[in-house]
């Protein structure tokens, strides 16, 4: 049964009971604290060789206690060591917002939503559109690029999820989605200070999905696409 040492520390958990003849062992955090021991074994065992009757040395109590205490300075570091790299390589870099896989191409699904009287709005009523999702961001430079270079029969429209809709600026439409349903079917999560946006054509097919509204270049042509 482990026993403590004299100064009362118990047994290092893990490591075999030491015998008592030998007091504390006190093992230090770096190996080579013990190069004097280790140079002073080395020295006992070449005068023990040099003897006359020629016979080699048996290793005695030092050379067994300076092995022992390596072996456990080794053990101690690798049980540190080990768990550290491995939470290390286990955490990961968030990745930036990337459009949702299998978006292009599908339809928008046949969403209500609210306008500024709280009167329920078909989604699908308003395509050709481009839809600009402002709950984590207002963003109102960006809104009125996209109402500037949208064509003649495209629109735009802002959703909020709060129950009442903001007034929007001058082409444009805007709603509110408090259900959360468009942010359901896109899979994206609001991200402060950055507003989505997808493009739907008149047969209501998603065109192209925007995570990160930027400026109007970016999506200019996909724009033009649905009011051909």
């Amino acid at each position: 049964m482990s026993m403590p040492d004299a100064e009362g520390h118990g047994p290092s958990d893990g490591l075999p009971d030491l015998p008592p003849e030998w007091g504390r062992v006190v093992v230090p955090d770096d190996a080579s604290a013990l190069a004097r021991e280790a140079a002073e074994v080395r020295r006992e065992l070449r005068r023990a060789a040099r003897r006359p009757n020629g016979r080699r040395p048996v290793p005695g109590l030092p050379l067994l206690i300076l092995v022992v205490a390596v072996l456990t300075t080794l053990a101690g570091l690798a049980a540190v060591t080990w768990p550290r790299s491995t939470r290390s390589a286990d955490r990961s870099t968030p990745s930036p917002a990337a459009p949702p896989a299998a978006l292009t191409g599908r339809p928008l699904p046949a969403l209500d939503l609210v306008d500024t009287g709280q009167d329920p709005v078909p989604l699908r009523g308003l395509l050709p559109a481009m839809i600009i999702l402002v709950d984590a961001c207002a963003c109102a430079e960006r809104v009125t690029e996209a109402a500037a270079a949208a064509p003649p029969g495209v629109s735009v429209v802002t959703v909020t999820g709060d129950r009442s809709a903001p007034a929007a600026g001058s082409g444009v439409r805007s709603l509110a989605d408090p259900a959360g349903g468009l942010r359901s079917f896109l899979h994206l999560a609001p991200r402060p200070g950055t507003a989505a946006a997808v493009l739907v054509d008149r047969a209501g097919v998603v065109v192209r999905v925007l995570p990160d509204l930027g400026p109007v270049d970016a999506y200019r042509a996909d724009l033009a696409r649905l009011g051909a």
